[in-house]
């Protein structure tokens, strides 16, 4: 199928990232969301992301406006109709996510294909809240999006070959390396990412070293840009915790067991730097 209009449902920071980088590359964009301040904010966030590429030159004024004049925002969701693809970037809830599912089946044409950015939930069980599993597939990309190349594409027990074929076009045309990967929790890259961080958080609450030294040796040792817990803490210690309970009920393995450190910091509120201390201690401002 040949994509030529791009929906985006969700005006969050993933939301807008994602129809940042469509927009960038050409495509007409409609962004919907139940709220116009989510979406006004969105429209704010992706200006002010576009004029640091022209500050950084890399990005030419004229092709700022140009992308910019692609942008159509809505709240309603039958703005949709026209769409050939259509992403959610809706909250990480499974109920929500399966009623925006049915409405934009229901509004967009016989042909279009639906794509989620979900991190977590099962491919196949939100193709199901669809009439058109074979058109359905997971297109998660990784945040910040005008930054991270990667985008997981997730096939679904029903996902179509054409489907996985125009997603893959998609990804390309927008700059991004796309991976191919079978629906199972945490797909590939959160299935090996997220238990490595909850090691280091058992080998914290073991006294095995401290913060500094657990997250310094990965740098140094594994050239990790970042340190395992510094990383807990910008994801979010509450977040670590649903994907390793996902993962524990899932595959009903105890090696998925949450670390007990993160349970107990979760329960007092260290939640990283969302809530000013994690493993570390954040300025809130």
């Amino acid at each position: 199928m040949d994509i030529r209009t791009i929906g985006v449902v969700g005006a969050g920071t993933m939301g807008n990232g994602i129809a940042q980088v469509c927009a960038m590359a050409g495509y007409p964009v409609v962004i919907t969301d139940i709220a116009q301040a989510a979406l006004d904010r969105a429209m704010k966030t992706v200006d002010g992301s576009l004029e640091r590429m022209v500050n950084k030159q890399k990005l030419t004024a004229a092709d700022k406006t140009a992308t910019l004049a692609r942008l159509a925002l809505a709240t309603d969701m039958k703005a949709l109709a026209d769409c050939d693809l259509v992403i959610e970037a809706a909250t990480e809830n499974i109920d929500l996510k399966l009623k925006i599912f049915a409405s934009i089946d229901a509004t967009v044409k016989p042909g279009a294909i639906i794509a989620s950015n979900t991190s977590s939930i099962s491919i196949t069980k939100l193709a199901a809240a669809t009439r058109r599993p074979a058109q359905f597939i997971g297109m998660h990309f990784f945040n910040p999006v005008p930054v991270m190349v990667l985008v997981e594409l997730i096939r679904g027990m029903q996902t179509g070959e054409d489907t996985l074929a125009a997603a893959r076009a998609v990804v390309l045309k927008i700059g991004k390396a796309p991976i191919v990967v079978r629906n199972s929790p945490g797909f590939a890259v959160n299935r090996i990412l997220v238990p490595m961080l909850n090691e280091a958080c058992f080998a914290l609450g073991e006294g095995v070293a401290t913060p500094e030294d657990i997250d310094e040796g990965m740098k140094l040792g594994c050239n990790h840009p970042i340190g395992p817990l510094a990383l807990c803490d910008m994801i979010g210690l509450d977040v670590m915790l649903d994907v390793m309970n996902v993962f524990y009920s899932s595959f009903n393995d105890p090696k998925y067991r949450p670390a007990p450190l993160l349970v107990e910091m979760v329960e007092a509120g260290y939640l990283g730097r969302k809530s000013g201390r994690g493993f570390y201690s954040y300025d809130k401002k």
